[in-house]
């Protein structure tokens, strides 16, 4: 299989020779490098490339003031829409700059590069395999840790697939009766329930998360002794607070009932966090916070649900499901939210067979050449349908109010996506389908009317709800289900397991019971989105460390 190709066009024969030369020494092994000067022959030799099938990796172009440079990028983008793009620039050409900026505005670009680039090792080099790491996962297919043989619609088959999707662990999904599925089966010797999971020589019969957690060696650490901190819930907040908390000196354990994100290891790409310019998947920022916590000493225990938490004069005990009991001096909940449910006829019946919560990573490259639905009209579902739009035929995105309530840079995303269609006043009235999904009725909610579209997947992120039922006896909670902290918290109420006895008021952001401690979206009136989630996450250690030194 010939390489893929890094293109470099640079009218300037030094410049061009210098930056392809540096890409050669450090990328050469992997990728071909091509070069050219001009912009009109560049475009005729990509096409030519893509049309022998070659796989263009990144094109990085010089760009000036001339506007024309925008037509030019989005004919590569038509040509190669895999490809990354990034910019050349020179530090004498001011003019250039604002063609930079509406030219990553619009999505054209991914990246821009100042030139001459100096010492390659100090930006270019970085910046080239930042973005050839992006493309790789995005195009090329992962060697699978684990292997899932069972039935594609399955309900228990799609979870699994969200589960190693957002673990980011690499698996390979194989139906039931095909032949590599049967041969799967055969080898590992599994004659019982589907959907098996296959790891090495293992091979589990429809397996609870903490089944398979185990046997790929989480969780392998007793729970054991005083904590000073336990943390329940790893999404942004969690994370947060376990980074933090650690960071501090504070012996901190992590109890998540799924794996590491929350709602947001769902997002595909999270474009407006501080300090990624390029952007960055729920599942990646997850992955780097949960080993950045781990490096500074916090433990963690996933796919375990926490079920209870009581509290005396000197400590907490958090108890999970499987009966587990972790002791703390202070406990933070930054359990989080869950999708509301689309309260529509016959949607649960089809919940996996071509209706999701969430989950557009999971099973994008399922609907590739296919008609699909978004149902929200917020980040997550403005993430969700520009993810889709890579694979799917078109992408409808159904929105019950009158306006879309995401980032304005999803907006202009949507805007200029050709096969993304967005249909606002319309709810959902029915779905269509036996076994699968095959279509939904929708309702025009300002005219009146109903009409039925065809399509093979509904993506419903409408709103969320709080992970509290649970502390519904045990924490002040608001009518929503959300707790109540700090100077929300309601004083003067009389009987356990409400009333505050401490001589000083809650302080921030904790709970009606002292030491324990709510951060993120789990909290009464919590600002949204992942930057807000960390701050609370921080902000909920630093009460801690106030009031672990207060007792």
């Amino acid at each position: 299989m010939p390489l893929p190709l890094i293109f470099v066009v640079e009218p300037d024969r030094q410049a061009l020779d210098s930056v392809a030369a540096a890409l050669e020494r450090r990328f050469g092994a992997d990728y071909r490098i091509e070069r050219d000067e001009h912009p009109s022959a560049a475009l005729g030799r990509l096409e030519q490339a893509c049309e022998r099938g070659d796989h263009i990796a990144l094109v990085i172009a010089a760009v000036s003031a001339d506007t024309t440079a925008l037509d030019w990028l989005a004919r590569v983008h038509e040509l190669c829409p895999w490809a990354a793009r990034c910019a050349l620039i020179g530090y004498g050409d001011p003019a250039a700059y604002p063609v930079v900026r509406r030219a990553l505005a619009l999505g054209r670009l991914e990246a821009s590069l100042l030139k001459p680039v100096g010492d390659p090792e100090q930006r270019l080099y970085p910046l080239v395999a930042e973005i050839l790491a992006s493309w790789a996962r995005s195009t090329r297919p992962r060697v699978p840790v684990v292997t899932i043989v069972g039935e594609r619609a399955a309900h228990r088959s799609h979870e699994l697939r969200d589960l190693f999707e957002r673990a980011s662990l690499p698996y390979a999904f194989c139906p039931h009766d095909d032949d590599e599925g049967r041969r799967r089966l055969q080898d590992s010797g599994h004659a019982g329930a589907l959907p098996a999971v296959i790891f090495g020589m293992q091979c589990l019969a429809n397996p609870t998360n903490a089944e398979i957690a185990r046997m790929l060696g989480a969780n392998a650490h007793q729970v054991a002794g005083l904590y000073d901190l336990v943390v329940v819930g790893s999404g942004p907040a969690g994370l947060a607070a376990a980074v933090y908390g650690a960071a501090d000196g504070l012996r901190t354990l992590v109890i998540e009932r799924f794996v590491p994100g929350g709602q947001a290891g769902t997002s595909s790409m999270i474009r407006n966090y501080l300090g990624f310019p390029r952007g960055v998947s729920g599942a990646e920022l997850a992955a780097r916070a949960q080993e950045q916590a781990f490096s500074l000493g916090a433990e963690f225990l996933l796919t375990s649900d926490v079920v209870s938490v009581l509290s005396d004069e000197s400590e907490h005990v958090v108890t999970t499901a499987e009966g587990t009991q972790a002791r703390a001096r202070a406990v933070i909940i930054a359990s989080g939210v869950a999708y509301n449910r689309l309260r529509v006829d016959g949607v649960d019946r089809l919940l996996g067979n071509g209706v999701f919560y969430g989950a557009a990573i999971a099973e994008a490259p399922a609907q590739a050449g296919r008609d699909v639905f978004v149902v929200g009209a917020g980040n997550s579902a403005g993430q969700a349908a520009v993810h889709l739009a890579r694979y799917a035929a078109t992408v409808t995105l159904l929105v019950r109010s009158d306006r879309l309530t995401m980032s304005d840079y999803l907006v202009k995303q949507l805007q200029r996506a050709d096969h993304v269609r967005i249909r606002l006043n319309t709810q959902v009235a029915g779905v269509d389908g036996d076994q699968r999904l095959e279509g939904v009725a929708v309702r025009d909610t300002a005219r009146g009317g109903t009409e039925r579209l065809a399509g093979t997947a509904l993506f419903v992120l409408i709103g969320a709800g709080p992970h509290t039922s649970w502390l519904e006896k045990t924490l002040q909670l608001d009518d929503s289900g959300y707790i109540l902290t700090g100077d929300d918290v309601v004083l003067g109420i009389s009987g356990a397991p409400f009333e505050w006895l401490e001589g000083r008021p809650p302080f921030a952001l904790e709970t009606s019971v002292p030491g324990v401690f709510a951060a993120g979206d789990v909290r009464h009136r919590s600002p949204r989105g992942v930057a807000a989630a960390v701050a609370d996450g921080a902000i909920a250690v630093r009460s801690v460390l106030e009031f672990l030194g207060a007792v």
